[in-house]
């Protein structure tokens, strides 16, 4: 353990077992839906009459909605939320979403056009364009065609996220989407907050709804009076809205199945301590969060534990961060930089940032990321609200296969085949191999019928 009042698991890889303890640090986060705090279990109980695990109250919740629709929702918003909706109430006024462009300063709208334009910029830079070629007898394509209608979840408990509807909205917008849906819960952080509203509003979103959890999910997800369903659910949220995510897959498509944040820092003798102090914390303050920094100088990870520990009285949820760098925080020293590569693509973080001299010669050597921020100015703040690439992306070891979200994800593609009599005449006899192996004779029959020599 560093030599601080900071309470942080001191991790040395040149003895200790980094996978192993990796591992327990993942458990600690896991969405499996067993770990409740003590107000938690005695909000269920309120709820529901007995100690269900999250995963029941999600399943409960979502069977409820889609059962029993609006009167469903109304009523678990006024049960988990203390909503008292009437069904008029659920949908934010769009008076009220332009009058919020009104209350906000002006520099807000100025900064919120500007990221705007940013995320445009990037998106329209790698969306997928439908393809053609030309083969013998015919032609084959690919067609990308945007999804008709995409619900976007947007938190509101501890903090209001404007954030989230920029880096969900516009890129979907860019994929041509035509109906976006918004959700927030009914809190001052949510769908009451006027910085949100103004950010939809200035969007061009005109559909937002008071609602947020797994109730607002399922909303999404089966339709409820006044609330069409949609296609694609996006977006973060907590463990309820991750596991309802995860419930309704197949009756829509989801983003990911997210949970809390985490970021790994590399860090070398270049760093300055001051600035990993503020880039360990800044995921920390999320409160559930994990902030995993990693370096092979012993001394420079001391002294950034160090400045930590000094930070934290200057932030305005240091106390929140602290007890997240305790449950879910680590230090890992190792004894090279490919040690310190091999380690976090192991952890393969939501975010990483190399905080080194060499930063862009190490990000290739770490392939599992969701977003990799290269150099001391460049930290993961410029991603999570201004760059360009989404910031909703892959948590808890996901980015070992999965990828951000990109303006791609709100497009389906359908493959295009057309050919004449000379191009299916050139296929007939493989088709008629593969499938008389396969048994499967009106297969073969449909083209043999089709031959020119038939």
């Amino acid at each position: 353990m560093a030599q601080t009042e900071l309470q942080i698991e001191w991790i040395d890889a040149r003895q200790d077992d980094v996978a192993t303890k990796i591992d327990a640090l993942r458990k600690k986060l896991s969405l499996k839906g067993n770990i409740v705090s003590e107000a938690g279990k005695k909000k269920t109980i309120e709820i529901f009459g007995e100690p269900l695990t999250p995963q029941e109250v999600v399943d409960k919740i979502c069977a409820d909605v889609s059962e029993k629709g609006l009167e469903a929702l109304l009523d678990y918003s006024k049960r988990v939320d203390n909503a008292n909706l009437t069904p008029e109430e659920l949908r934010v006024p769009l008076n009220e979403l332009e009058a919020a462009v009104n209350e906000v300063e002006p520099e807000y709208i100025e900064a919120v056009d500007r990221i705007r334009e940013r995320i445009e910029t990037f998106q329209r830079s790698i969306l997928q364009s439908s393809t053609r070629i030309e083969v013998a007898g015919g032609w084959l394509g690919q067609r990308y065609l945007p999804l008709r209608r995409v619900g976007v979840c947007v938190p509101g408990g501890a903090a209001a996220y404007p954030s989230s509807v920029l880096m969900t909205v516009v890129p979907a917008q860019v994929a041509g989407v035509k109906e976006i849906a918004v959700m927030a819960p009914p809190t001052p952080n949510g769908s009451y907050n006027r910085y949100l509203l103004a950010t939809c509003a200035r969007l061009g979103v005109t559909e937002v709804y008071r609602m947020g959890g797994a109730q607002g999910v399922a909303a999404f997800a089966y339709g409820v009076e006044g609330i069409p369903r949609v296609d694609k659910i996006v977006g973060p949220g907590n463990m309820f809205v991750a596991l309802a995510k995860k419930a309704v897959y197949g009756s829509v498509a989801i983003d990911s199945i997210a949970g809390p944040s985490e970021v790994v820092v590399i860090v070398d003798d270049s760093t300055r301590a001051d600035y990993t102090a503020y880039d360990v914390l800044a995921q920390a303050e999320h409160a559930p969060g994990s902030s995993i920094l990693i370096g092979w100088n012993e001394e420079v990870l001391r002294r950034a534990l160090q400045q930590i520990d000094v930070t934290l009285s200057n932030i305005e949820r240091g106390d929140l961060a602290r007890q997240a760098l305790s449950n879910f925080g680590a230090v890992i020293v190792t004894e090279t930089e490919d040690d310190a590569c091999a380690i976090t693509n192991l952890i393969a973080p939501e975010h990483l940032h190399i905080a080194t001299r060499n930063a862009e010669e190490l990000a290739q050597k770490i392939p599992c990321a969701g977003a990799i921020f290269m150099g001391n100015y460049t930290p993961v703040a410029l991603g999570d609200y201004a760059a360009g690439p989404s910031h909703v992306l892959p948590t808890s070891g996901s980015a070992r296969f999965a990828s951000g979200l990109t303006c791609n994800d709100f497009l389906r593609g359908n493959s295009l085949l057309h050919f004449n009599q000379e191009g299916l005449d050139l296929l007939a006899g493989d088709v008629h191999q593969i499938a008389t192996v396969e048994g499967l004779t009106a297969h073969r029959g449909s083209v043999d019928v089709r031959r020119s020599n038939n």
